[in-house]
């Protein structure tokens, strides 16, 4: 009766959004029901009048003990709804985050995605930047959705990649596609940092085609906002700016993937400690001797186990794990030596100075648009882009500090740290 009573009100209301048994909400598991029961229950009440259930897969234990080790938040979405594959109605949708923790600035894709193949899904993507400055940092974030849509989850062999299970193609879903948190609030420019515009107009580009490319997409948000051709200097200069902006970012906050290492509650800033020993499963596991998080089926807690055998030899082994996924799915000594050639300590210091010092050099590039742009647009990116390298500052100095403090092993070049 209430679903008929909706559509006599709004007969083309599409249907639900719904964020269920997720951080001390209450869902279906309040009940002793499992998601596809909860899904279903509202599924079945709009099928009639061809509305549509978009049913978040954020789904976690938020109240961990931190002492415990076996309990991961990554295997969460994966160990609540793969089992529950060909029980969603056809009218369901799961809406999956990009990867298994919370939008960090580095993680591995989520093994979720691709792996129900009888049930709808369509990729979470994260416009607004919580963990990757907030919009008071520039990070342009389309060559990380990019590289997400790129990965080959081999789930239907090689070159089963995330674009094309979004896209429908793999499994022939009849829903699927992409979703997103917005980065639009109340700010006259929308979003806050000018330069954030691209990140809006970056996921409207790539969900309408996947198949753009990051720099292509960026140089068309460039040439609409300024009217600066590619010949341009200031077109190039603009293209710099953003393309390289992520890998800053990344370079100068949480090493290697380990995520988080940021304030509580609001997310901003460096506070490597900040959630260690918290309920909400945010672990870097740093002690004198090395730090990580064991998430092998080896010796950890088994969530390499969720992908496909050849994703997971390569994540399981040392030897084959990506150096900016290391600390996501191993813990090691601060000695063990990167493919780099580095020492997982001395990447630390490096990258940290380094990325301090980018990030004043994206305002150095900046200042020379003066008389470029309108002044208005020039003093607001100014003042972001000086609040971003004072930042950097601290993000490097207080990341270096805590793991010279744990490690007692010096930088080898013998830069300052406090």
């Amino acid at each position: 009766m209430t679903a008929a009573a909706v559509y006599e009100a709004i007969p083309d209301f599409g249907g639900f959004l719904v964020k269920a048994d997720s951080e001390n909400r209450p869902g279906p598991f309040t009940y002793g029901r499992d998601h596809a029961d909860g899904a279903n229950m509202l599924a079945e009440a709009l099928q009639p009048y061809g509305g549509i259930v978009i049913w978040r897969c954020f789904v976690y234990n938020c109240k961990q003990d931190w002492r415990d080790r076996s309990t991961d938040r990554a295997r969460a979405a994966y160990d609540h709804f793969q089992p529950l594959d060909g029980r969603f109605m056809d009218n369901v949708i799961l809406q999956i985050k990009n990867g298994p923790i919370d939008f960090q600035v580095r993680e591995p894709v989520s093994p979720l995605l691709g792996a129900m193949p009888k049930t709808n899904q369509v990729i979470e993507f994260q416009i607004a930047q919580e963990y990757t400055g907030q919009q008071r940092h520039v990070c342009y974030l389309v060559p990380q959705w990019k590289e997400i849509l790129d990965f080959d989850t081999q789930l239907q062999g090689k070159g089963t990649t995330v674009r094309h299970i979004v896209d429908g193609s793999v499994h022939g879903n009849p829903y699927s596609g992409f979703a997103a948190v917005s980065n639009i609030g109340n700010d006259s420019n929308w979003t806050g940092h000018l330069l954030a515009q691209a990140n809006l107009y970056g996921y409207g580009r790539l969900a309408w085609n996947p198949g753009l490319s990051a720099d292509a997409i960026a140089g068309e948000w460039i040439t609409l906002t300024f009217g600066f051709a590619s010949a341009h200097e200031p077109f190039q200069l603009l293209l710099r700016i953003l393309m390289e902006s992520w890998e800053i970012y990344e370079s100068y906050t949480a090493p290697l993937g380990v995520g988080f290492m940021v304030n509580p509650d609001h997310h901003y800033g460096p506070n490597v400690d900040g959630y260690e020993y918290s309920m909400w499963g945010t672990y870097h596991f740093a002690d004198c001797h090395g730090m990580g998080v064991d998430r092998t089926t080896a010796t950890g807690t088994g969530y390499t186990s969720q992908y496909v055998q050849a994703n997971m030899e390569q994540y399981e082994s040392l030897d084959s794990c990506p150096d900016d996924l290391l600390l996501f799915f191993h813990h090691v000594p601060y000695t063990h030596v990167l493919h780099s050639g580095k020492t997982v300590i001395q990447h630390i210091y490096d990258t940290h100075f380094e990325g301090a010092e980018r990030a004043y050099g994206l305002l150095s590039d900046w200042k020379l648009m003066k008389g470029q742009v309108d002044d208005r647009a020039y003093r607001h990116v100014e003042e972001r882009l000086t609040e971003q390298a004072g930042h950097s500052k601290e993000w490097r100095d207080r990341i270096n500090t805590y793991f010279l403090r744990k490690s007692g092993i010096p930088d080898q070049h013998g830069r300052t740290i406090y």
